[in-house]
């Protein structure tokens, strides 16, 4: 059996943090037992479905590297399958005619709520003649539940779980204007898509009990369960907009790595151990559904962060530079080869100061600015009078120096000495001169980065 599991967004909104870890899961499921992941797009919701949701969809996973093995399934192009489901069911004697009205079913759900009972439907038309259907009133086609026994559900994350029949009632599975709903129609597209496995939140749990209903009056196999906790804010309650991103993509404007971002979300309830740093390779060998826990998991944005700037320091400085330069032409700069050059010569120091794209785009902007220099406040305190002399004294004994490290070390230590100050009473300030900060790599490597001439430049222009 080959194992193929799916990933099955509604594209009524962005896809979110919870969304995205569950089409993880799904990927790393299938993979591990070298089977195939698949994408469905469940837009039966036509008034609130979106091209635009469904794009963020596909750009939020292939930003993600979570690539489907077949093109994506668009669950309104199967509709006619829906319907000739529901017939069947309905000629098998499986499912019946509902002619309730709106105010009927109202009505219905208000009694039992004024009994302290909870609102189902009462199964009014389950036997009925059809000869007694009112006339202009359009049936919704219900399914015929069984009322006796229970539905025992061995799920793969959180064990054996029952319900009796008689808690649920006859649902919906084909509306009185024709159209199927939610629940049936996902059983009949997992059916015909050879699901082996149903990897999902586990507030879909109630709605397995209904599809496990839809599997056995069609005689299907079903497929293996697996709920997954969902994921919370770190105030315990549910993830919503006020703990911050909601858009899978909002982390990639806030310059996580999407490496970094799969690798804190396999962790976020699922574990291996003591392993932490996880590539994708290594994610793919060691996930099982039994390292999936049973609580919620809490949303910890400072663990992401820490954990992106690991990635950082390991990612490739080429790459490093092309996601810097589109974060620096967006913010209004312009970047020449020049400080192309510089950016990655100087790109392994920066990252090791970066715990995300931004910030390292925040720290390299100073090589992609023109003289004269915007000078941060704590910058300009250091460009005392007295600095700005020294840095004066500087200038040519730098002038007369090979843009080397040693040499250029060698130069600043003999300098200090020759003011009486610490190396770093010249460095900081220099520093400032350079990049209008007090923050950037080593300054020999800061030196270097700028040459020769560039640095001459913006010494002199602070000097002058």
């Amino acid at each position: 059996m080959t194992i193929r599991t799916r990933f099955a967004p509604s594209p009524t909104g962005l896809l979110h943090i919870g969304g995205a870890r569950t089409a993880l899961f799904n990927f790393l499921f299938a993979r591990h037992h070298g089977g195939e992941f698949v994408l469905r797009i469940e837009d039966t919701d036509r008034a609130r479905s979106t091209q635009e949701a469904v794009q963020v969809i596909l750009d939020g996973l292939d930003w993600l590297g979570l690539k489907s093995d077949a093109p994506p399934v668009y669950q309104t192009t199967r509709e006619a399958r829906h319907v000739e489901v529901a017939m069947q069911l309905l000629e098998q004697g499986k499912a019946y005619k509902c002619y309730c009205t709106p105010e009927e079913l109202t009505a219905m759900r208000e009694q039992a709520v004024a009994e302290k009972r909870a609102p189902r439907y009462d199964g009014r038309w389950r036997d009925r003649d059809p000869s007694e259907a009112p006339e202009g009133v359009r049936p919704a086609i219900r399914l015929k539940a069984p009322r006796e026994g229970e539905v025992v559900l061995q799920d793969l994350v959180q064990g054996e779980v029952r319900v009796k029949n008689a808690e649920m009632d006859d649902m919906i599975i084909l509306r009185s204007d024709g159209t199927p709903t939610y629940l049936h129609a996902v059983v009949v597209d997992d059916h015909d898509m050879v699901i082996t496995h149903v990897i999902r939140g586990d507030d879909h749990l109630t709605n397995t009990f209904r599809q496990i209903q839809i599997y056995d009056a069609m005689g299907w196999e079903k497929p293996q369960f697996a709920h997954i906790p969902l994921i919370h804010g770190a105030d315990g309650a549910k993830l919503s907009k006020r703990h911050g991103a909601v858009s899978i993509l909002e982390f990639r404007e806030q310059g996580f790595l999407p490496e970094a971002l799969c690798n804190y979300l396999l962790r976020l309830g699922w574990g291996h151990g003591d392993a932490e740093f996880l590539a994708r390779d290594e994610q793919i060998e060691l996930f099982t559904l039994e390292g999936v826990g049973r609580a919620a998991s809490r949303m910890d944005y400072a663990k992401l962060t820490h954990l992106n700037g690991m990635w950082l320091r390991q990612a490739d400085d080429a790459r490093l530079r092309e996601e810097v330069v589109e974060r620096l032409v967006k913010s209004g700069h312009t970047v020449g080869t020049e400080a192309m050059d510089r950016l990655l010569a100087l790109m392994p120091g920066l990252k090791e100061r970066a715990k995300t794209l931004e910030e390292l785009a925040v720290s390299a902007a100073f090589l992609a600015r023109e003289v004269p220099l915007p000078f941060e406040p704590k910058a300009e305190a250091l460009l005392t009078l007295e600095a700005r002399e020294m840095l004066a004294r500087l200038l040519p004994v730098l002038e007369g120096v090979a843009f080397e490290t040693a040499a250029i070390d060698a130069a600043l230590r003999g300098f200090a000495e020759a003011e009486g100050r610490k190396l770093g009473q010249v460095a900081q300030p220099l520093r400032a001169a350079l990049t209008g900060s007090t923050m950037s790599p080593g300054i020999d490597a800061t030196l270097i980065a700028l040459g020769k001439e560039e640095s001459l430049k913006r010494i002199g222009a602070v000097t002058a």
